[in-house]
């Protein structure tokens, strides 16, 4: 099925959310997501239910269906794959892949994603720590991690997971914090990592998105 750019972005949407709370996306989170009014969001959902890719029931929120599941999964596989390309052949740095791969993963085409796939190796991750869905659309798990912010004194770990967020990234990439950098913490009131040999004060948000396992 051909579908606009707008209506995958709502897929894609959709799915994140899905995963997020287990269950039905309310409009209005949706509405939120896309930056958009609630009656706009309203009236792309009634879309996608005439086109079978989801399911909207009202006063209980919207799903995905099978067909907007397999949709939303394959520009997710291609949004992760070109952050991946991004990333590992051209150098970009992680909060600034994101952007380029939303506006790429539109127009790639399945010869173009197979040639990536093959070239980097087929890769099982995103820059961010995010799992890239098979070529059978099969999404993968994401790296066990817990939060930067569970970690006690003394306590050394790797990072391995941050937030696909626009308004996060910078503040991320700019204290080190991103995938493959080891942090140690010295003190929890604030809370205050070293990394890469320096000391820095970490906000809460920060502290609660980013994700790491046990390291030296």
């Amino acid at each position: 099925m051909d579908t606009s750019d707008a209506i995958q972005d709502y897929l894609k949407a959709i799915y994140k959310l899905q995963e997020e709370s287990g269950g039905r996306v309310q409009v209005t989170a949706l509405a939120r997501a896309q930056g958009v009014a609630p009656g706009s969001a309203s009236e792309m959902v009634k879309k996608l239910a005439a086109l079978g890719l989801a399911d909207n029931t009202p006063y209980k929120g919207v799903t995905l269906t099978p067909a907007g599941e397999q949709v939303a999964l394959e520009v997710i596989r291609h949004h992760r794959l070109i952050e991946a390309f991004l990333a590992q052949t051209l150098g970009l740095s992680i909060e600034a892949v994101h952007e380029e791969a939303d506006r790429l993963e539109h127009v790639l085409s399945d010869e173009l994603e197979a040639r990536i796939d093959r070239a980097l190796g087929f890769p099982t991750h995103d820059p961010h720590g995010d799992p890239i869905p098979s070529a059978a659309l099969e999404m993968g798990e994401a790296e066990a991690s817990r939060p930067l912010a569970a970690l006690g004194p003394g306590e050394r770990a790797v990072v391995v997971r941050v937030p696909d967020d626009d308004e996060l990234l910078p503040r991320l990439a700019e204290l080190g914090l991103v995938p493959g950098h080891a942090v140690e913490v010295r003190r929890c009131e604030p809370l205050t990592v070293l990394i890469d040999g320096t000391e820095h004060v970490i906000a809460p948000d920060l502290a609660d998105a980013v994700g790491v396992a046990a390291g030296e």
